[in-house]
């Protein structure tokens, strides 16, 4: 997820994410409302139909193993047919709305009986399957001692009995909903305390649900432990801080939050429905697992743990318990192609270390698991099927990297590659390999990246114009936007969707008010969501279209809007870098200043100095009397030097508190200089010149 919210944290703002989506840009919206107001969710085109008739006869959709698993072991479902509150009564969590998945499946009925209902048109046949799997919810045993709520957020929540507590992992986004799966447990099993919690890896669908299950005082008094991976912490807080907002305005068309559930809308996101609307925390590892091999005893139970850095997040882990014979290989082992490289925007992954990671837990534990349970999905049981799903797993990785770099050798570029490049059957067949969450096409870009970077060795790429300057000599060249458009509706007519949106951007590029190219080019995306096999890809594509028509994003009054309070556990080196990023070049031009911040907890002392247009941050370790004098001081918790930096606390309010000595204007000017992000920029349409 790799996001998810796993990617929201701004440190400017440090909430906004995906909850603040706004539609189209605010300079393009106005003109637009009236003219598309009823132009969404238009049928499927005959292309389109003929393109997911054809995708029926490449897969057997008669094998019906994964409704069985998904079933297996179903206790009970999630209370109030799926929908879960926050403390104001306003929902973090309601599937009731994507009751058109499965119409006629019971939520208590046996998988015997779980027949999957045809896909519409507008719907990939391969994602409506996958999305009728994931819908499934409630209360799982997976083994002795092993059972996990499913479908009460993004993730799944796993409950581990103990011999006296529980051992929680992964508690999903938002409190709310890790609380509300816990009382799920609750009402069917014996109510242990809480006395572990594992965070299999950093992203936020692993995590920020943590206050839902316990507090920071049983975990500061010892009540309770916190168990994470070696880098944990730092990478639940760096991978998304720097590049924040952006990933949080893109992310709002990955997960489809712009988009109504319905079957010209949003169905999922292929690794799970969609992201949870609730508050999200992180409370701090205890106990970090430092290196492969290591054992802990929790509770009368065994854990052997692999770490697997650098995998699909940063810190990431595996572990084995072996008195159940129980393995998790954490979120690199699901029912999907994954993400070499997610379309929210994040540093490319090493497909290398991932293929890596799960060869040493199928050598490891292979011969002796009996079931393989996930972060997402539903398990896979007996040691035939666990050492199988691992092994075609690893394969599919080392396929994409091999294959990739074998094509980039032979002299071909990255959009070459991915527009040929084909998985050999024996793993295209395997539906647990399709590309729900991430894609082929993506994947091997993204290896290209990983080894070569942007450039494909053509000068004429080396210097290119940016988008919109290209965008007019294109439309010019190609004899005006009304010869583009007569072309491009022939085009539209074959079903040469890709080419109608690649060549209409350049004219909406040109000029973003040109409504006629924007229906055309909405309509194009439309029928490429349809088409898309890849969740992400889908909602891409329908979020496009959505924005481009001008339409208001599909927000539900009732839905409670996201609090997050991840930003405590963000250390002053990375918040402090991070104002660098929130630096106005231009407007420090010529200006120098050198402000003192001395942190009461932690016991700190921070310089921050400008010059060259250029803020830096550096700990003072030595004597702070000796660095050169600044022109003011800061004195306060870092909590609250926060607050001062992100406008919650004048500058006024500060000194009148004594919390600035010397001169305050400078901390006032340093403010001035910082700019804030808000993810609300246009994607499908130019920003303002």
């Amino acid at each position: 997820m790799r996001m998810f919210r796993h990617f929201f944290l701004s440190a400017a703002g440090l909430a906004c994410g995906i909850v603040c989506g706004l539609g189209v840009h605010p300079a393009y919206a106005a003109p637009m409302k009236d003219a598309f107001a009823e132009a969404t969710g238009k049928a499927a085109t005959a292309a389109t139909r003929a393109a997911n008739k054809a995708a029926v006869r490449d897969l057997n959709f008669n094998d019906r193993q994964d409704y069985d698993d998904a079933q297996r072991g179903f206790i009970a479902p999630l209370p109030d047919n799926g929908r879960i509150l926050d403390k104001n009564g306003r929902e973090t969590w309601n599937f009731r709305k994507y009751a058109f998945l499965a119409p006629a499946m019971s939520r208590d009925m046996p998988p015997s009986r779980i027949m999957p209902t045809p896909a519409p048109d507008t719907v990939h046949p391969s994602l409506w399957r996958q999305s009728q799997l994931v819908l499934r919810d409630g209360l799982y045993k997976v083994t002795e001692r092993i059972y996990q709520v499913r479908n009460a957020d993004l993730s799944n929540m796993t409950i581990i009995e103990g011999d006296t507590g529980l051992i929680v992992v992964d508690p999903l986004i938002s409190a709310e909903n890790a609380a509300a799966a816990l009382d799920l447990y609750y009402t069917h099993r014996p109510r242990k305390p809480v006395k572990t919690v594992i965070y299999s890896h950093s992203h936020v669908d692993h995590y920020g649900g943590v206050p839902g299950v316990t507090t920071e005082e049983d975990v500061k008094s010892g009540a309770v432990r916190v168990i994470a991976p070696e880098g944990f912490l730092r990478a639940a807080m760096s991978e998304n801080v720097l590049a924040g907002t952006a990933m949080g305005r893109r992310a709002q068309y990955m997960y489809g939050e712009l988009l109504p559930p319905s079957p010209t809308g949003h169905v999922g996101a292929g690794l799970g429905l969609k992201n949870s609307g609730g508050s999200t925390g992180l409370i701090p590892p205890t106990r970090t697992i430092a290196q492969s091999g290591e054992r802990l005893e929790l509770d009368g139970l065994t854990f052997v743990f692999l770490l697997a850095p650098n995998t699909e997040a940063p810190a990431e882990m595996h572990w084995y318990i072996p008195e159940l014979k129980a393995l998790t290989a954490a979120e690199n082992c699901t029912h999907t192609m994954h993400n070499l490289y997610t379309l929210r925007g994040a540093k490319t992954r090493d497909p290398l270390s991932w293929c890596r990671a799960l060869d040493e837990t199928l050598a490891l534990w292979g011969n002796e698991a009996e079931v393989l349970y996930g972060m997402h999905h539903w398990p896979v049981w007996g040691n035939e099927r666990v050492r199988r799903t691992l092994a075609l797993t690893s394969d599919l990785y080392r396929y994409i990297n091999d294959q990739t770099l074998h094509a980039a050798n032979q002299g071909q570029t990255m959009l070459e590659i991915a527009e040929k490049l084909r998985l050999p059957p024996e793993l295209a067949q395997s539906f647990g390999l399709r590309g729900y969450y991430g894609s082929l096409n993506h994947n091997v870009k993204a290896v290209y990246n990983f080894y070569l970077g942007w450039f494909d060795g053509n000068p004429a790429h080396l210097h290119a114009l940016p988008p919109r300057v290209a965008a007019r000599k294109y439309v010019e060249y190609m004899g005006g936007a009304e010869a583009v458009l007569r072309r491009a509706r022939k085009d539209f007519a074959q079903g040469e969707y890709r080419w109608v949106a690649q060549v209409l951007d350049h004219v909406i590029f040109a000029d973003p008010g040109n409504t006629t190219a924007r229906e055309l080019a909405a309509d194009a995306l439309e029928q490429l969501g349809y088409q898309a096999e890849s969740g992400p890809w889908r909602n891409f594509y329908l979020s496009g279209a959505r924005d481009l028509r001008g339409l208001p994003p599909a927000r539900d009054e009732n839905a409670a809007q996201t609090s997050n309070s991840q930003s405590q556990a963000m250390t002053p080196e990375l918040y402090f870098g991070y104002l660098g990023v929130r630096l106005n070049a231009q407007r420090a031009q010529g200006r120098r200043l050198a402000l003192r911040v001395k942190l009461s907890d932690p016991e700190q002392v921070w310089e921050l100095r400008l010059g060259n247009s250029v803020l830096r941050a550096r700990l003072n370790a030595g004597d702070p009397d000796a660095a050169p004098a600044p022109e003011a001081t800061l004195t306060a918790a870092m909590p609250t030097v926060m607050a001062l930096f992100e406008g919650r606390l004048s500058v006024a309010e500060a000194a009148k508190q004594g919390m600035i000595t010397g001169d305050s204007q400078t901390v006032a000017e340093l403010l001035g200089l910082l700019d804030r992000f808000t993810p609300d920029f246009p994607l499908v349409l130019p920003g303002k010149e």
